[in-house]
């Protein structure tokens, strides 16, 4: 059998974001590598296999900068979810999730993005009470069964959201005190050292599949647990990402312990650094995003979580301004329903639109689509990715032009940011390999995945289902405590109606 090394992919349109255009060429593709773009009709080696994309637009593969894996089970659960609300329940429904459930969650979360034209993502994914290094690796089995190029970063934690929360604690009724308290958690050092255990014995190839480090929420770890990720983070030359300044109560509740907002608590923690991403960033100012500027940060923007779990609009151009490294992410599906990054790529456009009257001001696409390719490569810290360019990994997208998407075909970039929603994608190269093809996953079967999900579904459903009382009791002292802090001044304003809080009724 004749081995197809090289690939040429003829006369297809590549888009060239600068140039607004999207010109028909050739591209020869060796192993896994772009080796040459030219004219149509290019030479190519004669055992070369050929790919006719004469009908089809091609783009360098989406980067999800921020997504959560393990959220694979809780698909359009989450209507009318605060963020707070979500991380309270987190001890019922994340618990007692097996290795098979962790891979089979994140094979989901991958088959849905390479379906929808993503062939990399960063995936903070959890583990209770702790990440292991079996829980890390059947996680990355998932990715590298459907061929999507992942970071992964296990979430460490010491303390609750009821314990990081100012007052939520007290709320509670002294039943559901005993409740709370009576969690599981692992130490600052056990989740260290199980972490540390994982990186020390990664056996995948860190161009594909790579581990990072992701203190999840900065009040959710002890000062201790903090400093030694960042130490961590720098031993393995990995990454580092957590969510900061996500709501309006998590940017309070640190003025409240540490006197200074988030990122200035982080920096003086020695954790801030290149290799560090803010995922969302809804309530940074100026000060903050200067402080991320200054240290090479960068920021995962996930505009869809951001307005369905209420906690506002990131102001992107204020951080690109400030020389901030923005990529664009989904978020899990708790928090967004989907995997979707051209619906993302397109909210992260127009959510800038509804801030300011300023034209100016606005995210033009060309930022958009940076953000979804070459910023999210950045995020990842995975060099040659991003472009569809001599050097760069073959991770390309082909968009059927005869779609009712590209009809007519205009201005590429904005059609692409503002129109195409994924149902164009007729086939997917990731790593020189074709994981879509027809539209449909050569990679995995998934029918059979559709099949598995379900029974997993179901058995976590019966394993928790004694639990709903007390969930529901924790619920509602929990969204009547945080809607009434979130009623308290603070001095940036990222809600929809341009108050800092909600109007008296």
């Amino acid at each position: 059998m004749t081995n197809h090394r090289q690939i040429i992919i003829r006369g297809g349109r590549v888009l060239d974001p600068e140039a607004r255009s999207a010109e028909r060429v050739d591209v020869l593709v060796d192993g896994n590598v772009i080796i040459e773009i030219g004219r149509p009709g290019m030479g190519a080696p004669e055992d070369a296999r050929v790919i006719d994309a004469g009908r089809r637009l091609l783009h360098p593969g989406f980067i999800n900068a921020h997504t959560h894996g393990h959220h694979g089970l809780d698909k359009a659960t989450g209507e009318g979810w605060a963020l707070e609300r979500s991380l309270a329940v987190l001890p019922w429904i994340n618990a007692d999730r097996s290795h098979e459930i962790l891979k089979l969650t994140a094979t989901l979360a991958a088959a849905e993005m390479a379906l929808k034209g993503c062939t990399a993502c960063y995936d903070l994914n959890l583990g209770l009470p702790s990440p292991s290094a079996e829980g890390t690796q059947a996680i990355a089995e998932g990715y590298e069964d459907v061929g999507v190029r992942a970071v992964i970063a296990p979430m460490l934690a010491d303390r609750t959201v009821f314990e990081a929360t100012p007052g939520l604690m007290s709320a509670l009724p002294e039943s559901l005190r005993q409740q709370v308290t009576g969690f599981d958690k692992t130490s600052a050092k056990q989740s260290i050292a199980g972490l540390r255990h994982a990186l020390d014995h990664w056996p995948y190839d860190r161009d594909r599949l790579r581990l990072a480090v992701a203190p999840t929420i900065p009040l959710h770890c002890s000062e201790g647990l903090l400093m030694a990720c960042g130490r961590l983070a720098r031993e393995f030359d990995t990454g580092l990402h957590s969510h900061v300044s996500e709501s309006k109560i998590q940017a309070l509740a640190c003025l409240d312990r540490h006197g200074e907002s988030i990122t200035a608590h982080l920096g003086a923690l020695g954790l801030l650094a290149p290799n560090f991403t803010a995922a969302h960033g809804v309530w940074l100012d100026r000060d903050d995003m200067m402080r991320l500027a200054d240290h090479g940060c960068s920021v995962a923007h996930c505009p869809s979580s951001n307005m369905l779990f209420s906690n506002g609009l990131a102001d992107i151009r204020a951080l690109l301004d400030a020389k901030v490294t923005v990529g664009v992410g989904t978020d899990g599906m708790r928090s967004n329903d989907n995997e979707n990054l051209y619906e993302e790529v397109r909210l992260a456009s127009l959510v800038s639109k509804v801030q300011t009257p300023a034209p100016e001001k606005w995210l033009t696409t060309e930022e958009a689509y940076f953000a979804a390719t070459e910023g999210g490569a950045q995020v990842l810290g995975i060099d040659g990715i991003g472009r569809i360019a001599p050097g760069f990994k073959a991770d390309i997208v082909f968009l059927d032009l005869e779609t009712i998407n590209w009809i007519p075909l205009n201005d590429p970039v904005n059609q692409i940011v503002h129109v195409e929603d994924g149902t164009s994608v007729d086939a997917v190269m990731a790593d020189g390999r074709l994981i879509v093809e027809n539209g449909e996953l050569t990679s995995v079967d998934v029918g059979l995945l559709a099949r598995e999900i379900s029974a997993a579904r179901d058995r976590m459903g019966c394993l928790h289902a004694s639990d709903g009382s007390v969930i529901e009791r924790v619920l509602a002292a929990v969204d009547a405590h945080c809607s009434e802090l979130a009623r308290r001044p603070y001095h940036v304003h990222r809600y929809g109606a341009g108050l800092d809080h909600a109007p008296e009724e």
